[in-house]
């Protein structure tokens, strides 16, 4: 595929129509009733917003509101609690038979997942080692360290701080948290995933109390592509052909690897620039999430920091609170269905005006404060 214009602009995107026949198996249904164990689970809303429904030219819109999630402004702590909590469950005893010595979590982060690591460690009385990739704004930064997490800032990208985590994982009785994965490292990264799976389930049982149906889109924004697999698994692990959900993944231009890599039909690593959308900024797919988002997404789309933001003032306006991640999805939805070819890509998605469409706003404004540089 190659891109399209929009508004005399090119409009970086990809599309795939065979995605929504392929099927992969689900998630855990464990997952979902071991969060709701914990003494501060709560679904997090989905809001409807019908403002922005007549605007897109579809029957109803929402909005899965992750700006307080487990104590926390964004989704990541499904993955993480999840994750560390099989890890701890599959350690092996000691060769004599006591329990296992003590553990240090640690990881790498342009934001979100750092704290929600350093949070689960305190919790559970661990330690936490936190690698902070160059750029994340210092309020950023001190958040994780108020959880108590030894903090590293790197002279680097997102990929560099994530290379220095593994690197520091191999001392004895530390684990690597990565919600990335590479080959050689994707079994803690596929239970971050399906932690995730909360997130969809919750939706599900939403739309069903709203009388909506099955959503006709859902929309994700996308780093590494973690989350996104954890959608397509859900939604590809149901219903197949014309009557399933479309998915749309969305990245900031500034750092587009799953939209490059689908592009070349391989996994390929970017140069990431400056982006608003920091905790989006990342270089290089997810190994375990690239066969899902290749085979099981139906489409991709690039926006700039400006289409961020303005999503981010309408949703404010509307009384949600999104960071610039968070509102990617309604910049990428809104810059799918407008502009020239906006009907050809509408049709590619399936949409029509009773359709239902599902925006995932991943992250709270307290999340992720503008991105700096020379931090």
């Amino acid at each position: 595929m190659t891109p399209e214009t929009s508004d005399n602009r090119t409009l970086p995107w990809f599309a795939r129509p065979a995605a929504r026949t392929w099927r992969c198996p689900p998630a855990p249904a464990a997952v979902r009733d071991f969060h709701a164990s914990l003494p501060d689970y709560a679904p997090t809303p989905l809001i409807e917003l019908p403002v922005i429904a007549d605007e897109l030219g579809v029957g109803r819109l929402f909005v899965k509101d992750e700006s307080s999630r487990l104590g926390l402004p964004a989704f990541k702590a499904l993955g993480v609690s999840w994750a560390v909590h099989r890890v701890l469950a599959e350690r092996p005893e000691s060769g004599d038979g006591a329990a296992p010595g003590p553990v240090t979590l640690v990881t790498a982060t342009d934001g979100n997942h750092g704290r929600a690591v350093a949070r689960t460690a305190r919790r559970l009385g661990l330690r936490a080692h936190v690698f902070v990739a160059e750029g994340v704004h210092p309020r950023a930064s001190a958040a994780i360290a108020a959880e108590r997490a030894e903090v590293t800032l790197v002279a680097g990208s997102y990929d560099m701080a994530v290379r220095r985590a593994a690197e520091a994982a191999a001392a004895p009785g530390v684990v690597l948290v990565q919600d990335t994965a590479w080959p050689g490292y994707e079994r803690i990264p596929g239970r971050i995933v399906e932690g995730y799976s909360t997130l969809c389930a919750e939706i599900d049982e939403q739309l069903a109390a709203a009388d909506a149906g099955p959503p006709g889109l859902v929309a994700v924004p996308v780093g590494v592509g973690s989350l996104a697999q954890a959608v397509v698994t859900h939604c590809r692990s149901r219903a197949a052909g014309p009557s399933a959900s479309a998915l749309l993944s969305v990245e900031p231009r500034a750092a587009s690897c799953v939209l490059d890599s689908l592009l070349h039909g391989e996994p390929v690593s970017v140069t990431t620039g400056e982006t608003t959308m920091a905790g989006l900024n990342c270089g290089t797919p997810s190994s375990l999430a690239w066969p899902h988002l290749r085979d099981g997404l139906d489409a991709a789309v690039a926006v700039t920091d400006a289409d961020s933001d303005r999503a981010a003032a309408d949703l404010t306006a509307l009384g949600l609170s999104p960071g610039p991640c968070g509102a990617a999805s309604l910049a990428g939805v809104r810059a799918a269905l407008g502009g020239e070819g906006a009907d050809g890509r509408r049709a590619t998605l399936g949409l029509g005006p009773d359709s239902t469409v599902v925006l995932l706003s991943t992250e709270g404004s307290e999340a992720n404060p503008v991105r700096v540089t020379g931090t």
